[in-house]
This record gives C-alpha cells, sequence and structure tokens, in this order.
C-alpha cells in the first residue's frame, strides 16, 4: 500500500538556509575579528594571509547562506581587508586589478561555499528519499 505524505510534515529534505542579514552580520564581525588577529600576530603590511582567511570565512559563512547573500558577503569582506589589512589602516583605497581581483576571490569562496552546501544537502535528501522508497521489503510468510 502507498502512504503520500507530505514532505513537509516530517523532517524537512534539505535544510533551509540561515537569512541574508544574519551571514552579513557574521560576515562583519568574523572579518573584524580576522584581521584585527592578523594585524597583531603577523602585521598590516600583509594582505595576502588577510585575504586567504576571508575568504576562508566567505566559504565557511557560504555553508549555510543563500546564494544572495554572496555578493554582500565578499563585499563586507573587502571592506575589512582593503580597509584595514592594507596601510594606511582606516583608509578605503581603489587600486584597480588588485581591488577587483580580491572582490572576486571572495566571490567565488562565498559562491563556493554556498553551492557546496547546496549539493551536500541535495545529496543527502536525495539518499534519504530513496532509501524510504525503495528500503527493504516485507515479505508475507504463509
Amino acid at each position: 500500500m502507498i502512504d503520500w505524505v507530505l514532505l513537509r510534515t516530517g523532517a524537512r529534505p534539505v535544510p533551509s538556509p540561515l537569512a541574508t542579514p544574519l551571514v552579513w552580520a557574521a560576515a562583519s564581525g568574523g572579518a573584524l575579528v580576522l584581521v584585527a588577529l592578523l594585524n597583531v600576530l603577523i602585521g598590516p603590511d600583509r594582505p595576502s594571509p588577510a585575504l586567504a582567511a576571508l575568504s576562508l570565512l566567505s566559504v565557511l559563512l557560504g555553508l549555510c547562506a543563500r546564494f544572495t547573500a554572496a555578493p554582500g558577503t565578499a563585499v563586507l569582506c573587502w571592506l575589512f581587508l582593503n580597509g584595514f589589512a592594507v596601510p594606511p589602516a582606516g583608509t578605503l583605497t581603489w587600486a584597480g586589478h588588485r581591488d577587483a581581483f580580491w572582490l572576486a576571490c571572495l566571490f567565488t569562496a562565498a559562491v563556493v561555499g554556498t553551492a557546496l552546501a547546496r549539493l551536500v544537502h541535495a545529496r543527502a535528501a536525495y539518499r534519504r528519499l530513496t532509501t524510504d522508497i525503495g528500503g527493504p521489503t516485507q515479505t508475507e510468510s504463509s
């Protein structure tokens, strides 16, 4: 016998992502902490480790965010990178190719994190649904 059950009544097959403002708040706070920590540990004149750390932060935030949060996450991380990891500290500048590359790296990291999360969640949901449908069958014994 087939029982029709709405997917929303049971466990959700794919977890819903966090709200975009919450992700942006985490990006602001996380970027501030990372840049401040890196400035204390290695100095403010080395933006490459800061870019790597902020890219990793973007990937981690992308794991629990929507695709629409990626541009804002990248811009917020870039603001802290440009404003506090590159001398003179506290001054935003635009250095053409360098800043465009940094924005592209941060945006790509956020999108990769989001896409990776969506693929992992979709695969897990597919496995849950297919094992429920094609699970072990009971044989009738006479």
